[in-house]
């Protein structure tokens, strides 16, 4: 098989060039394939293995991850450089950080997409976390730890500055994304308004016509950010030492403030009332960690100012995405609860001082 696979071509063969691609001297006798998560970009498959005599240590499953096939989800895929951001994680990046990632067996796409596909690590039986029910502060604390594995191997490292498809802050970028968010914005409150007060529609319209929140340029302290650091996109397993988080789906890595992935993550993947007990806590432990691993010169101050500002983390996401990919029902409800839990957390971090 010279192209790259889709769903319908993937074959016992394929499977085992792949395996044995990757150092595993096994033959593929068959697999089942079923759909699984819920993915509105990409959509995955997991194959269920039967091997040909001696497995010895070769996966018993792994997961395929193809582009949508939903023709504006795709659209949306390339536009957005998802699927070539994706790609290029398992490639060029991945080996270089320390954040839980699921091993890569292969990994190609045709220019920027939307054509491309990966063959990943099953992280079975780890689950995927539930962005509408939130989760423990355990878990949160586990999900924030991760991201020093991302951040400080990272940080301020400027080999990273001026890769195409990775991106970083610029003017027409800048200018671009809040055009896109002021378009949508009102499509966006009339289907998703009635989730939320005045005063949370006020602040997510406030933000979308702010010229000061606009990150024009990089500026210290930057190092890579996965953007979408959420609940869906983790695969959480109880261990001896407590929960494992796996992050998943790197389709919108680039540059810009470490502090957006914590607050992000934050405000959306714990309940409101359990966020505000918890999550200076929660920042002070991602800080302690990150001075842990050598960032010695952020002090926490500093650290809980760029938390604050970086409240509207979910806020283009929230709003942008929403109105570009294709509705379900769930997608519409992940959005509504992301639109509550984004406005009230920047509400009650008093960030409108930053508009």
């Amino acid at each position: 098989m010279s192209q790259i696979p889709t769903p319908e071509s993937v074959d016992a063969n394929w499977l085992t060039e792949q395996l044995n691609r990757n150092g595993f001297a096994v033959e593929v006798a068959s697999f089942e394939q079923k759909r699984i998560g819920t993915g509105q970009i990409g959509m995955c498959f997991r194959y269920d293995i039967s091997y040909k005599g001696d497995a010895g240590n070769a996966p018993a499953s792994l997961v395929g991850k193809f582009p949508s096939d939903d023709p504006s989800s795709r659209a949306t895929g390339v536009q957005l450089k998802n699927f070539i951001k994706e790609v290029k994680f398992y490639q060029e990046l991945q080996s270089k950080l320390s954040i839980a990632t699921p091993k890569c067996y292969y990994s190609e796409i045709v220019g920027e997409g939307p054509d491309f596909m990966l063959l990943l690590e099953d992280l079975a039986p780890g689950e995927q976390g539930d962005q509408l029910r939130g989760c423990s502060t355990e878990t949160a604390e586990s999900a924030i730890l991760q991201l020093v594995g991302l951040h400080g191997p990272s940080w301020n490292n400027r080999e990273l500055m001026g890769i195409e498809w990775l991106g970083e802050p610029d003017p027409e970028a800048a200018s671009m994304v809040s055009g896109l968010y002021q378009m949508v914005l009102p499509g966006f409150l009339e289907r998703y308004g009635d989730a939320l007060d005045d005063d949370q529609k006020e602040i997510i319209s406030a933000f979308g016509s702010s010229e000061k929140i606009k990150q024009t340029q990089l500026t210290d302290p930057f190092s890579l950010i996965h953007i979408d650091y959420r609940l869906d996109n983790l695969l959480l397993k109880p261990t001896n030492s407590g929960i494992q988080a796996t992050a998943v789906d790197w389709q919108s890595i680039t540059l810009g403030n470490p502090m957006t992935d914590a607050a992000y993550f934050i405000g959306a993947g714990i309940l409101k009332d359990e966020r505000r007990a918890q999550e200076q806590n929660l920042v002070k432990t991602y800080h302690e960690a990150l001075t842990d691993f050598g960032i010695t010169d952020y002090e926490f101050d500093s650290c809980w100012q760029d938390y604050r500002r970086a409240s509207f983390a979910g806020f283009s996401v929230t709003v942008v995405a929403s109105m570009l990919v294709q509705q379900t029902e769930r997608g519409d409800q992940m959005f509504r609860a992301m639109a509550d839990r984004h406005s009230q957390h920047a509400l009650d971090l008093g960030a409108s001082e930053f508009l």
